[in-house]
């Protein structure tokens, strides 16, 4: 008898492995599909759409902005920024009208802020390496005896990748109100 009770302790006294063999299982099972998920997250196309849309926002505020931010004090220095953040007929536009422009602002001794309000992907073909995007934004104009007045306004702007950067290639007023027709 004493045997058999030592048969049934000994049945009883190994519930270690026996929960660390569930443990494992469990722990391989949770590592497969983390695995699995991660790998269908790292290759799903509307991922890589989605960062190319941000990238895409992202450097049309940027840019919207840097266009519509100019200090007198500072012109060179702006302009270069203009530049760089445009490329194609705009950036061509902007460089061969620099130096009249320069001089424009120089006299006028004015400083223009631009904050971005808002901003949205209008269109994206990513394999083309083209966007429109629409930016809110608001532009403070110092003039020269310390003035300031502030202006919202919407902006269209057509982006093209360009050495895998978003430019400026477009920029125009967006429309505000509805249209009448007569």
């Amino acid at each position: 008898m004493k045997r058999a009770v030592r048969l049934l302790d000994a049945g009883r006294s190994r519930p270690l492995p026996a929960l660390a063999l569930v443990l494992t299982l469990v722990a391989a099972g949770f590592a497969a599909w983390a695995g699995q998920d991660w790998y269908r997250a790292a290759h799903d196309e509307q991922a890589a759409y989605a960062v190319q849309r941000d990238a895409a926002l992202s450097a049309g505020e940027q840019a919207v902005q840097n266009l519509n931010t100019l200090d007198h004090r500072e012109l060179n220095r702006g302009l270069d920024l203009w530049e760089s953040s445009t490329t194609g007929e705009l950036h061509e536009q902007l460089a061969s009208g620099r130096e009249e422009f320069a001089a424009q602002v120089k006299e006028a001794k004015t400083v223009s802020t631009a904050r971005v309000l808002s901003g949205a992907v209008t269109e994206l073909d990513d394999r083309a390496g083209r966007a429109r995007v629409l930016v809110a934004l608001r532009v403070t104009v110092e003039a020269a005896d310390g003035a300031k007045t502030d202006k919202d306004s919407r902006m269209l702007g057509e982006l093209t990748r360009t050495e895998g950067r978003w430019k400026l290639s477009a920029l125009g007023q967006a429309p505000v109100g509805g249209t009448s027709t007569g």
